[in-house]
């Protein structure tokens, strides 16, 4: 028995794993994989997954490790999308590969003390109104599991997704590319990047010791899932250059598509989805495993608090909600990055427009924002119309009695936070009845001196906040309600706080 069973020990799936053992839920990782694969799926994380990954206290390992690109990589365009001047504490895109990015959340989670579990694979899974049993096949044979929910992170294929019945609308592949990772016998044949030829065009990209190589598959099988060889990757690129450049050594070669497909739920009842078995979508700006972050980071505390009984009825649906709506802003975004690279005549006016929008600081701003996800914003409860409200708040430098500290390392426990800028006393006073939810951290903020208050999600999202002749009270209590339940009352026996390492799955 377990209270959570996460299914894949992918990017997502691993960074649940933490935010679960953060707030002390038990929690098993069961993976099919016995070992972590010898390729690398990724190499990018962008300026949003690092804002999320900083607020734990796990982006500064990797920004060490990693190199910095000061854009957004974006499809279509003929133009540079910049990241400065953009909403976030990382102002670039960091390459680092996926696989390491993987490690140092495994390393988090098991430090916490999740149960990681490879060469386990889930076979099938029943649900009732008061937990998910899943049958577990493992080199042994099989056993079965009881949680209180278990969250599907197992990819575009997801038998989590299948096995609980829900519907995965969207568009099917209708155009492929082969993707292998090799070396050139002549390492001077192609440059980096693309290079048109008569039958296509051939993308090369450096990778540690390898490169990379896309073209299109122009005549895909009719079973999409026949291996790709080198044989057909090097006839594809050949055909594309109109001549031979000789590819050896490959490490890894596959194929993949421009479906697009959101599930259409997100939560049915104790089975919750995140990463790739809720969206899939083309390969486009590099966004996948950010996007696979950014969900389990939404989910994490909220899960957390429904399975320790403090969280309003609605708080887990609102997972859905939150991250449904920004799942299909994702395949919008592209979809249409798809579009503009295939730009026939039909299309040269709206290619035409970007670019030119692009050209502006403004609006070169905007579409970076979009399309890497800074731009997010999460409906609050009514009250203020300032820009941070529903957004991540930025790194704030604050002023307490032991000295300047950062916003995000507030944020590292996992648990609210409620800054008092007042002085006085009143904002911590009034959020009493949360204390055992909720850190009042009473400082100065020198960069924003309008600002009186903050209340901010665990995620790091503005719930509230008041500034000179704002919000009063009674709009905390709104936002403390709304997002963590009812107070306790003076005298009352808190809720349950569980030390990380205090229960092991």
């Amino acid at each position: 028995m377990t209270e959570v069973l996460i299914v894949g020990a992918g990017p997502a799936g691993l960074l649940l794993a933490g935010e679960l053992r953060l707030a002390g839920v038990d929690t098993v990782v069961v993976e099919r994989d016995a070992q972590r694969p010898d390729f690398c799926r990724g190499f990018n994380l962008n300026a949003r997954a690092l804002d999320l990954l900083a607020r734990r206290g796990l982006a500064e390992r990797l920004v060490g490790e990693g190199w910095q690109v000061p854009h957004a990589a974006f499809s279509g365009l003929p133009v540079t999308l910049t990241l400065a001047g953009t909403h976030t504490d990382h102002p670039y895109s960091l390459g680092i590969p996926q696989t390491r990015v993987e490690e140092v959340l495994e390393a988090h989670a098991r430090d916490l003390g999740a149960d990681i579990r490879r060469g386990h694979q889930l076979r099938s899974l029943e649900q009732d109104s008061e937990s998910v049993t899943a049958t577990v096949s493992t080199g042994d044979g099989e056993y079965r599991v009881r949680a209180g929910y278990l969250v599907g992170c197992d990819g575009g294929r997801s038998t989590v997704r299948k096995q609980a019945g829900i519907e995965f609308p969207g568009t099917e592949a209708t155009r492929f590319s082969l993707l292998g990772d090799v070396e050139f016998a002549d390492p001077q044949a192609l440059p980096f990047g693309a290079t048109t030829g008569p039958g296509g065009t051939v993308f090369v990209i450096p990778r540690p010791g390898y490169l990379r190589v896309i073209t299109t598959d122009r005549q895909p099988p009719a079973d999409k899932d026949t291996p790709v060889t080198l044989d057909l990757l090097q006839a594809a690129v050949d055909g594309a250059l109109g001549r031979h450049v000789e590819l050896r050594a490959a490490r890894w070669l596959t194929r993949f598509g421009n479906a697009a497909r959101l599930a259409s739920e997100y939560v049915r009842g104790r089975v919750i989805l995140a990463g790739d078995a809720a969206h899939i979508h083309p390969p486009a700006g590099a966004i996948g495993v950010n996007v696979a972050l950014d969900d389990a980071f939404n989910l994490g505390w909220k899960l957390a608090a429904t399975v320790r009984g403090t969280a309003p009825a609605h708080l887990l649906d609102s997972y859905h909600a939150e991250r449904h709506a920004a799942g299909a802003r994702v395949l919008a975004n592209t979809r249409a990055q798809v579009l503009l690279g295939d730009a026939d005549d039909r299309l040269g006016p709206i290619t035409d427009l970007l670019t030119r929008i692009a050209g502006h600081p403004a609006g070169n701003r905007a579409l970076a924002e979009t399309i890497t996800g800074l731009d997010t914003r999460y409906e609050m409860c009514p009250g203020s119309d300032h820009p941070w409200l529903g957004r991540l708040a930025p790194d704030l430098a604050l002023t307490t009695g032991g000295g300047v500290v950062r916003l995000a390392g507030l944020l590292a426990s996992g648990r609210g936070v409620l800054l008092d800028l007042t002085g006085g006393g009143a904002v911590r006073e009034s959020a009493a009845g949360w204390a055992d939810r909720v850190d009042t951290v009473t400082a100065a903020c020198p960069d924003h001196p309008e600002l009186r208050a903050v209340l901010l999600r665990p995620d790091g999202h503005t719930a509230w906040l008041r500034t000179a002749g704002g919000d009063h009270v009674d709009g905390l209590h709104q936002a403390l309600r709304h997002w963590y339940g009812p107070a306790v009352a003076a005298g009352a026996a808190p809720a349950e706080r569980c030390h990380p390492r205090a229960r092991r799955a």
